[in-house]
């Protein structure tokens, strides 16, 4: 199947022989692709490396084959994205969840339009903490794993913006002491259903709640972007993660 002009970003890539790249892409319509870069590296390819930069929008010919697409030609959409910095390791971290959270060949527009409209946040300058806990809470919406943002799970009465909840990944927020590990307020619930900017103790309560949830979507595992923003942050007065 010949995929023609597919808006696409390059998410990872590795070398493969001596003058090619294995790819890993997010297409509009057609998900993640595993892509096959041939020639990429050759001082005489008719496509460059340069071409397949991390955070560049691109539109990508492709021919589809299997479970692996083979690159046929590329061009660069409308201007190329600068992400300086912790805005960098924030793309990486998108970059990071969406390979590992996503299946091949799922379409996911809505995911699609979140990750490019996070770049732009990111690119502009905008809060990094708010722009990642927001395209968290997309992704999840995306691959079927939505936030229960609205109720409390056990009463089903509305969240109180005054109470403190704890959530609980199978089951939503449950209300609790407010001096429990991991207690939310119900305000930053809200905030981020209603996508409204909390302050910064909700932010930082916000992913801790996120990195619950995204860890046991991995089976337990870790992220090594974590760790990059952990090493990267450390000594800083304020957290940009």
């Amino acid at each position: 199947m010949r995929l023609e002009q597919q808006p696409s970003y390059v998410l990872h890539a590795r070398p493969y022989r001596e003058t090619s790249l294995l790819l890993e892409c997010l297409t509009r319509e057609h998900g993640r692709l595993g892509v096959v870069a041939r020639g990429v590296r050759g001082e005489r390819s008719r496509l460059r490396r340069t071409q397949l930069e991390p955070f560049q929008p691109l539109a990508m010919d492709l021919l589809l084959r299997g479970e692996m697409a083979t690159l046929t030609g590329v061009e660069t959409v409308g201007t190329p994205l600068r992400l300086p910095g912790d805005a960098g390791l924030a793309g990486l971290y998108l970059n990071e969840l969406v390979v590992r959270l996503t299946g091949r060949q799922d379409p996911y527009p809505r995911l699609f339009d979140a990750y490019a409209g996070t770049l732009a946040r990111l690119a502009a300058g905008e809060s990094l903490a708010w722009s990642l806990r927001r395209f968290e809470r997309d992704l999840l919406e995306a691959i079927g794993y939505g936030l229960q943002l609205q109720h409390d799970s056990d009463s089903g009465e509305p969240l109180a913006a005054a109470a403190s909840y704890r959530y609980l990944v199978e089951q939503g927020a449950v209300r609790c002491a407010a001096d429990r590990p991991h207690a939310l307020r119900g305000s930053d619930l809200l905030a981020l259903g209603q996508d409204r900017v909390p302050d910064a103790r909700g932010l930082k309560a916000l992913r801790d709640m996120m990195r619950e949830v995204i860890r046991f979507h991995l089976g337990g595992g870790e992220l090594r972007a974590w760790r990059v923003l952990a090493t990267a942050v450390s000594g800083r007065r304020a957290t940009p993660d």
